[in-house]
């Protein structure tokens, strides 16, 4: 479609290529036009359909004298067959030539007449024992069709024959090429180019091997490895290759040195291949990023849609390949290893439908091809074909040796798959193809060792929640077994096994990362995408866990009891009308709620402080993937470089060690985070905790908190100083006195400074402050306590007085039924998170600062569920920044849930007007 040409009949007068062309009609007389184009002739045995002279068969056309003379009349002149020439017309009618011996053979000229048999442009002789008659039909089981292909027809039975007969290579290897576009199909039955091939095999064992390789028969092409069951196996596992392979030194070790030699579909040898020249990859791309698929360890896969008209031109002519690896013995000598290979068109057939998958019963072969667009064609050899073959997938396979130190590898296996695409409109069609190198080791063992450690710690989990359990029975006071126990141990056991799991995880990954890109000597190779199921299953189910133990920590610490204890005294007297008696009496100086509205903003402030700074930990790890590189650790190669060239390939990701980056980074950042602000920056910048304690004590107000029935916690805060509502002076005084040590100290103890304590509270205690709570929370009011006419909000005010007196007076050991004692935990009781003292006549006072009820002491929890959630996230999208971006948006969202609903149960639990937490 580049240029114009003269139609039938038409000469040219003037042409300077592309559409610059005049033409002129022939003359009646001389209708022919010559072979160049450029004159008429007069033809004297008719014309072609080109317009131009045609003549019969074993005749040459002359158009010309010797001298270069056009003639009037075109000639065609017979060759001479007989004994003194032996000669006949060649392919193109343009030359006699001396005839195919095989003429001369068996007849003694240059034709094949009856009873010899002609075929494929050999004769041979009736006398001759000649191979069975080929059935030139190829099989394109995708499509479900069978048609007889026209190159089949004309060669199939003549390179059977020669080969039979003569031994001829050429033609054995034409032979070997048409089984293999048939797919290497085997039938004892059938007599296609397979059963042609397998004839000559079986009765020419005469003719020895070669190389000392017992499928390589002598003067035919090697194309199967036998078909004993087990075989496969045998071949790719019992012997090592002989040469060690590192990530680091010369080429030779670092590369594989595939060759491939190559033949065309007549059997004749072209050359040999180095695959570096990136020949069995049909996407076109940079030579750097083609070569880099036989660098050892680097996975590489490339993947791409092709147009078939592109098919159909690159390879008009199939081109066929015997694959090799290259090395060096001892004595540095070159050596060839032949590449088995596996065709799953082949495996996948009606033949081994059932015995595909298992390796014991493949069938390996060795020659195979990238595209064959000659056997599908049905008539004319010059036309399109009806259909084409294309090699739509093909995979290197590297094998690692079980326990090697050294880099020690199987033979390679090549699979290729096929694809058969129905010719409609080639402009218009496309097929997918894709070329990948593997490499893979014997992942079973880790395996087993993982579903130890699983069955393990997760035994170990299931006693850790049976601990955890007997304390939350201690701590809710209760001794029966029901099933709301058996929930809360499951709640339990969810939180251990995703902690489990997350081990298991983290160990995994950040195992596969240091010794997988740390090694030279080759001894661990990375676990292929289908290995990874499991992990990525153990991903899942630690999250799934987390979010249920986090989701039950946020409804624990939104369902806490608190009260702010206010142990400010009126000071003095005021009068004050008493209303409907129309008198004024003397009544005491009300206390003002200010202080205490104050602590309830403070508190209500630090309900979602946490001991790292989770923006930075988002930008930070966010910063080191992304910025510095340290996503490149996650590459399937062999590289430990954080940085990669533009020109250079890029492997595949592996998700497990994206696992393990991202983990390691979020792990380290957040321990160097939380050093900083326990070391550095809650001692001398601000710690708000130690904040919020202080400004109680100054604010003579004490937090009492239950998170269970008997389980709780306990803020000091009264005032050494007697009272805080005072002016700025005396604050100042009372600073300046406790800063010389003129007061006594602030602790619950004499002469001591604890402030925070971790209570266990005695059944009696918990009755009297529910009987209390009742009223206080609105529900209904005890007539002893509230005048029956009072208002809600009166009843309220009063059930608040009488809450605050009541544990005032519990603090200060006013009921002596109700008292505790003050005592330090023992260190098995800290591990363990229990008390092993139930609270029988005495509560308990424990000496400990931890405070679960906010997100600061429960920073293990909130982490872990944001890394999981980070790998979720990034494993699902591959995008680092999008799982950052939904990591930050989720903290958010929870930290909005927790301030807003903590702030509802806040004002619920202490009377304190919503409308002042601000």
């Amino acid at each position: 479609g580049s240029s114009c040409v003269c139609q039938p009949g038409y000469r040219m007068v003037s042409s300077n290529g592309g559409s610059s062309i005049i033409c002129e009609k022939c003359p009646e007389n001389t209708s022919g036009v010559t072979q160049d184009g450029w004159s008429c002739i007069t033809c004297p045995k008719g014309l072609t359909s080109e317009g131009k002279c045609k003549c019969l068969n074993n005749e040459i056309l002359v158009e010309r004298s010797i001298n270069g003379i056009l003639l009037n009349e075109a000639l065609c002149i017979h060759c001479n067959g007989s004994e003194q020439s032996f000669s006949a017309s060649d392919a193109s009618g343009n030359r006699c030539v001396r005839c195919e011996q095989t003429f001369i053979n068996v007849s003694k000229s240059c034709d094949c007449n009856s009873p010899n048999v002609l075929t494929g442009g050999l004769c041979f002789s009736a006398s001759d024992s000649l191979p069975p008659k080929g059935v030139a039909t190829v099989r394109f089981g995708e499509l479900g069709i069978t048609l007889t292909s026209a190159w089949f027809l004309k060669n199939l039975q003549s390179s059977a024959s020669a080969c039979w007969l003569y031994s001829n290579l050429t033609a054995c290897q034409a032979l070997g090429n048409m089984c293999v576009m048939n797919m290497n199909s085997l039938s004892s039955s059938s007599t296609d180019a397979c059963g042609l091939f397998q004839y000559i095999y079986v009765n020419t064992a005469r003719l020895g091997i070669v190389h000392s390789v017992a499928f390589w028969r002598h003067n035919l092409p090697w194309l199967y490895y036998g078909d004993q069951p087990g075989l496969a196996s045998q071949v790719l596992e019992a012997n090592h290759f002989p040469t060690k392979k590192t990530y680091k030194g010369t080429d030779k070790d670092v590369k594989l040195q595939f060759i491939a030699a190559s033949f065309d579909a007549a059997g004749n040898f072209l050359k040999w291949q180095n695959l570096e020249g990136g020949i069995l990859q049909l996407c076109p791309d940079t030579q750097t990023k083609l070569n880099a698929a036989y660098t050892f360890g680097t996975t590489y896969q490339q993947s791409c849609k092709i147009s078939v008209s592109k098919l159909l031109l690159d390879f008009a002519n199939p081109i066929f390949y015997d694959l090799f690896l290259e090395y060096n013995g001892d004595n540095g000598q070159q050596y060839l290893w032949a590449v088995p290979v596996l065709n799953l068109n082949l495996q996948y057939s009606e033949m081994f439908v059932n015995q595909g998958s298992n390796m014991n019963n493949w069938l390996l072969t060795r020659r195979f091809f990238l595209v064959d667009t000659l056997s599908g064609k049905e008539n004319d050899l010059g036309k399109l074909p009806r259909v084409i073959r294309i090699a739509s997938k093909i995979t290197i396979s590297i094998r690692l040796v079980s326990h090697t130190q050294r880099g020690t590898i199987y033979p390679p296996l090549l699979t290729i798959a096929y694809t058969d695409v129905l010719i409609q409109n080639p402009e218009t069609q496309s097929v997918m193809v894709s070329f990948s190198v593997n490499y893979e080791m014997n992942q079973s063992e880790a395996q087993i060792q993982t579903d130890i450690t699983l069955g393990v710690l997760g035994g170990l989990a299931v006693l850790w929640s049976l601990l955890k359990t007997a304390g939350w029975k201690r701590r809710t006071g209760s001794s029966v077994i029901d099933l709301q126990t058996v929930l809360k141990f499951l709640l339990f056991y969810a939180g251990d096994l995703a902690n489990v799991f997350f081990v298991i995880t983290v160990g995994t990954g950040i195992y596969w990362l240091v010794f997988f890109k740390a090694q030279q000597f080759v001894s661990v190779l990375l676990p292929l995408p289908s290995q990874e199921e499991d992990f990525i299953t153990y991903i899942a189910c630690a999250f799934s866990l987390k979010a249920l133990q986090f989701l039950q920590l946020l409804v624990s610490q939104l369902t806490i009891d608190i009260f702010f204890i206010d142990w400010e005294r009126p000071k003095g007297k005021v009068l004050k009308a008493v209303e409907g008696e129309g008198v004024i009496k003397s009544a005491a100086a009300p206390v003002s709620i200010w202080r205490t509205y104050f602590i309830a903003n403070e508190w209500n402030e630090i309900q979602t402080v946490r001991k790292i700074n989770p923006l930075f930990q988002v930008l930070a790890v966010l910063f080191f993937l992304e910025v510095v590189g340290f996503s490149n650790l996650a590459l399937m190669d062999s590289s430990s470089s954080l940085t990669r060239s533009s020109e250079s390939y890029i492997a595949p990701w592996s998700r497990i060690l994206r696992f393990g980056v991202s983990a390691a980074l979020w792990l380290a950042i957040a321990f160097l985070q939380i050093i900083f602000f326990s070391v550095f920056y809650e001692r001398f910048v601000e710690d708000k905790i130690s904040q919020f304690v202080d400004l109680c004590c100054m604010s003579n107000i004490s937090v009492f908190l239950l998170s269970h029935s008997c389980f709780g916690y306990y803020i000091h805060g009264r005032s050494v100083h007697g009272h805080a509502d005072t002016n700025m002076e005396e604050m100042n005084m009372n600073l300046k006195r406790e800063a010389e040590n003129l007061c006594s100290q602030r602790g619950l103890l004499p002469n001591t400074d604890g402030q925070t304590f971790q209570i266990s509270i005695s059944r009696t205690m918990r009755r009297h402050y529910d009987r209390i709570h009742e009223t206080l929370t609105r529900k209904r009011g005890p007539a002893r306590l509230l005048d029956s006419s009072a208002n809600t909000f009166e009843q309220s005010t009063r059930a608040y007085n009488t809450m605050n007196k009541f544990l005032s007076s519990f603090i200060d050991h006013v009921h002596k039924e109700m008292d505790y004692i003050v005592k330090d935990k023992l260190l098995l009781e800290r591990i363990l998170g229990m008390e092993f003292m139930e609270p029988i006549d005495k509560s308990i006072f424990y000496n400990d600062e931890t405070l679960s009820v906010l997100y600061y002491g429960n920073e293990t929890t909130l982490l872990i569920f944001d890394i999981l959630f980070f790998s979720i996230v990034d494993l699902a999208s591959q995008s680092f920044v999008l799982a950052a971006i939904l990591t930050y948006l989720q903290q958010e969202i929870f930290r909005f849930i927790r301030n807003t609903l903590g702030q509802k149960n806040l004002a619920s639990k202490t009377l304190v007007d919503e409308r002042f937490l601000i």
